[in-house]
């Protein structure tokens, strides 16, 4: 189907995790992850609360490929409420194991500020919720024609 890539997955393990304060968000999923020999996997959920975030949001009226011209990159302090943490880990082009999480937070004010998490670090805790899937011949490597990293599926 022209436009389109898709293929079939089975669910695998659930997990319920727990992230403990002063911890890196990113690095701990992915420790979690070769830890439990999980390939592929999907976030639901996370809840919790996060500071020294670092995110990017893609500039208003940018062209495609994306490059870092056309981001903006944002630095949070915090403490901030962790409203919303989704995302997926596959195999990565370069390495084994690649996690791409977007996330949303909110801050005292009520302001909800969110984009593409390069990393957070656990204020009093994080809570997820994560699937394993069971599938093969799917690899995140840089398109072209977007400029970042996404998904490669291969449909043999």
């Amino acid at each position: 189907m022209e436009g389109l890539w898709y293929k079939e997955c089975r669910q695998g393990r659930r997990f319920i995790i727990k992230i403990t304060p002063g911890e890196s968000l990113a690095d701990r999923i992915l420790q979690f992850a070769y830890k439990e020999d999980v390939h592929n996997a999907v976030i639901v959920s996370a809840v919790g609360s996060v500071k020294n975030v670092r995110l990017r949001g893609i500039k208003t009226g940018a062209k495609l490929p994306i490059t870092p011209a056309r981001i903006n990159v944002h630095e949070l302090e915090g403490p901030l409420e962790l409203l919303s943490l989704v995302g997926n880990i596959v195999p990565g082009e370069e390495v084994l194991l690649d996690c791409h999480l977007h996330i949303m937070v909110g801050k005292s004010s009520g302001e909800v500020v969110g984009g593409h998490l390069f990393d957070a670090e656990v204020f009093a805790t994080c809570e997820i919720i994560l699937t394993e899937l069971v599938v093969e011949g799917i690899e995140r490597h840089v398109s072209k024609i977007g400029g970042i990293s996404t998904f490669y599926i291969n449909e043999g």
